[in-house]
């Protein structure tokens, strides 16, 4: 995994600079996709920087949009860099989709926010307990398949030791910590791992314990992710069986911001959480 800017982001950025062009120039979205013979659904996919424009489309709309010549340029060049490959290309189909856009956010983030009842998150996942969660995730998927899935796992990890790591706050409930994935060595390692992590550069770790009671994180794990331009929209990310949803409405990133809040505030102080992940330690060798 190599640093750098992801072009999952600058393809976002284009889009934005696309809808702020659109909208300074008064063109619907619907004029915009009768002005390049497409609907203005596809001018909505451009924008929320879903598919990858081509240079001509882009040229056609950005003479609709009547750009000025250093904005016109600065757009090309962005879209340059937006139709670069990302390093997960390198795994093939390994990479649903679906899952193609959270990895490019996830490389550029500055600050992951992240919850998951069951599951120690994937960025602290050891190589054995993130094979026995991805066979069980896919029952039948033939051995090579699974290699490249955890190969993939363990090369995400690496933004957590680059030299300008994002911030990871993980909550994750005690069921997480007692649920022995794989069999009892490797959820001991994966624990001495998991307790070893707080000792990385920005990474915070939190229990939500047992007897913590209810709370609003009991519909099931999501992501927070923010990024470092300002006119950067941040992104609260849900997955389920087939697929995935990307929140980038301010009201629903904030809604999630609140839930997550108020999940951290409900789980144990780190150094508590640390007390527990040893005594669960203590109790798998004892």
């Amino acid at each position: 995994m190599t640093e750098g800017q992801s072009p999952t982001v600058r393809r976002r950025q284009l889009g934005m600079e696309l809808r702020r062009l659109r909208e300074r120039a008064n063109v619907s979205s619907i004029q915009a996709g009768e002005h390049i013979g497409r609907s203005d659904s596809t001018i909505s996919r451009f924008e929320t920087g879903r598919v990858t424009i081509r240079q001509k489309v882009l040229v056609q709309l950005l003479d609709l949009y009547k750009s000025a010549d250093d904005e016109t340029q600065a757009v090309l060049d962005l879209a340059r860099e937006a139709s670069k490959r990302g390093w997960w290309h390198a795994h093939g189909d390994a990479v649903p989709p679906w899952f193609e856009v959270f990895i490019g956010l996830e490389a550029e983030a500055t600050s992951i926010q992240t919850y998951q009842p069951q599951l120690i998150p994937g960025l602290l996942q050891t190589e054995a307990y993130a094979r026995a969660v991805i066979e069980a995730d896919h029952p039948g998927m033939p051995e090579e398949e699974i290699d490249r899935l955890v190969a993939l796992r363990l090369v995400r990890q690496k933004l957590l030791t680059r030299s300008n790591p994002p911030e990871l706050w993980a909550v994750m409930s005690e069921a997480a910590l007692r649920h022995a994935i794989g069999g009892p060595a490797t959820m001991r390692e994966q624990l001495l791992s998991l307790r070893d992590a707080r000792r990385l550069a920005g990474v915070t770790l939190q229990v939500l314990p047992f007897a913590g009671g209810a709370h609003p994180g009991m519909l099931g794990p999501f992501h927070l992710l923010e990024f470092p331009q300002p006119s950067e929209t941040h992104v609260a990310y849900v997955e389920y069986l087939t697929g995935s949803m990307y929140l980038e409405k301010p009201e629903e990133v904030r809604r999630y911001r609140l839930i997550f809040d108020h999940i951290r505030a409900a789980a144990l102080p780190p150094n508590e959480s640390v007390a527990l992940m040893s005594a669960v330690i203590e109790e798998m060798t004892s």
